[in-house]
């Protein structure tokens, strides 16, 4: 009985072969390509796209093998082919777009993004390439609008708050430093570009506890949820004598979240949900060591979990088991 089961199985495998031309190839070349072997990689993906010239996926992996092995001539060559297909998704065009920033043709880059926008008009991941380019062609103030709308678009990509934090630090525009690094480092809580934004992050801070500095932010014509906002922290600013640290931020953002939800009730706002969550359920010192002492002093964190054992435990199962999700609807960034 096994052997006969082993017999189908072999068949059906055979059968699948035959009915994906290409596939076989296509998948070892894609573990080639893990291993930095471009060369093979590539030779095996031509020889599947002559079995399967259909079959875009082969052509994506192809053009992608040859961005990675900086032959971006040939890269560009086959995504123009492919950017012309009934067929192509978003992925298409961003591999193009790719071998279009790293030989800085950046009007072709536009142009294609802009296309792409046409087809996808809500893809987050093209507004947030968008931006990428324009900011690579000293255009900061078109990039952004793109981040912006790729926020809208989707509130729950990450890299568009990320390059939307590094440019409101450098324009100083510390409210919506405050908000979106604090939505992204919820969102991507674990990789290199996390721990630059929870340092932009307790700077934008420890700015707006500053004296003026909120009265500053609010002649930059902020929307009418980041005013609300900023005069709720202004209330709090004259009682903090020593401005924002990192030891006080759990007292100090307890009294601005207590704040907020007794005055403020018809923004609904998951970021704040989850903070008002982490008070509640014990959370919220835990979280705030992560998010401002953890990146800027190391040693002082690890002291505090060795201090704080079960709260510590708690909120790293959390972080672990539950996954943020901003709700659509809820972007108020608008002027």
């Amino acid at each position: 009985m096994r052997i006969v089961v082993l017999i189908v199985l072999i068949l059906i495998q055979f059968a699948v072969m035959a009915q994906e031309p290409g596939k076989k190839l296509q998948e070892t070349a894609k573990s080639m390509m893990m291993q930095g072997d471009f060369d093979n990689a590539i030779a095996m993906l031509e020889t599947a796209a002559k079995q399967a010239p259909a079959d875009i996926s082969i052509q994506k992996d192809l053009a992608y093998a040859c961005y990675l092995k900086r032959d971006f001539g040939k890269s560009i060559q086959i995504g123009r082919m492919l950017v012309e297909r009934a067929d192509a998704d978003e992925q298409v065009f961003q591999i193009l777009g790719l071998s279009y920033k790293a030989t800085a043709l950046y009007k072709e880059g536009t142009k294609l993004y802009k296309a792409a926008l046409k087809k996808f008009p809500n893809s987050t991941i093209i507004y947030n390439e968008l931006g990428e380019l324009l900011a690579m062609d000293n255009a900061a103030t078109e990039a952004i609008e793109q981040w912006e709308k790729g926020i809208q678009a989707d509130p729950n990509y990450s890299s568009n708050y990320y390059n939307a934090c590094i440019y409101y630090t450098k324009t100083e525009n510390w409210i919506r430093v405050a908000l979106y690094g604090e939505l992204f480092v919820n969102l991507e809580s674990f990789t290199e570009r996390t721990t630059d934004v929870k340092k932009a992050l307790l700077n934008a801070w420890q700015k707006l506890f500053l004296p003026t500095v909120i009265t500053q932010q609010l002649k930059n014509n902020p929307s009418s949820f980041e005013k609300a906002v900023l005069q709720t922290m202004g209330k709090i600013v004259p009682t903090v004598a020593a401005g924002f640290q990192p030891e006080t931020s759990t007292s100090i953002r307890s009294k601005w979240v207590l704040d907020w939800f007794k005055t403020h009730t018809g923004y609904p706002f998951g970021l704040f949900d989850q903070q008002q969550y982490f008070i509640r359920e014990g959370l919220f010192e835990a979280y705030n060591q992560w998010l401002f002492a953890e990146p800027v002093n190391g040693d002082a964190y690890r002291v505090w979990k060795n201090t704080h054992p079960k709260e510590s435990t708690a909120f790293e199962l959390y972080q672990k088991t539950r996954l943020f999700n901003l709700p659509v609807g809820q972007n108020y960034f608008s002027k």
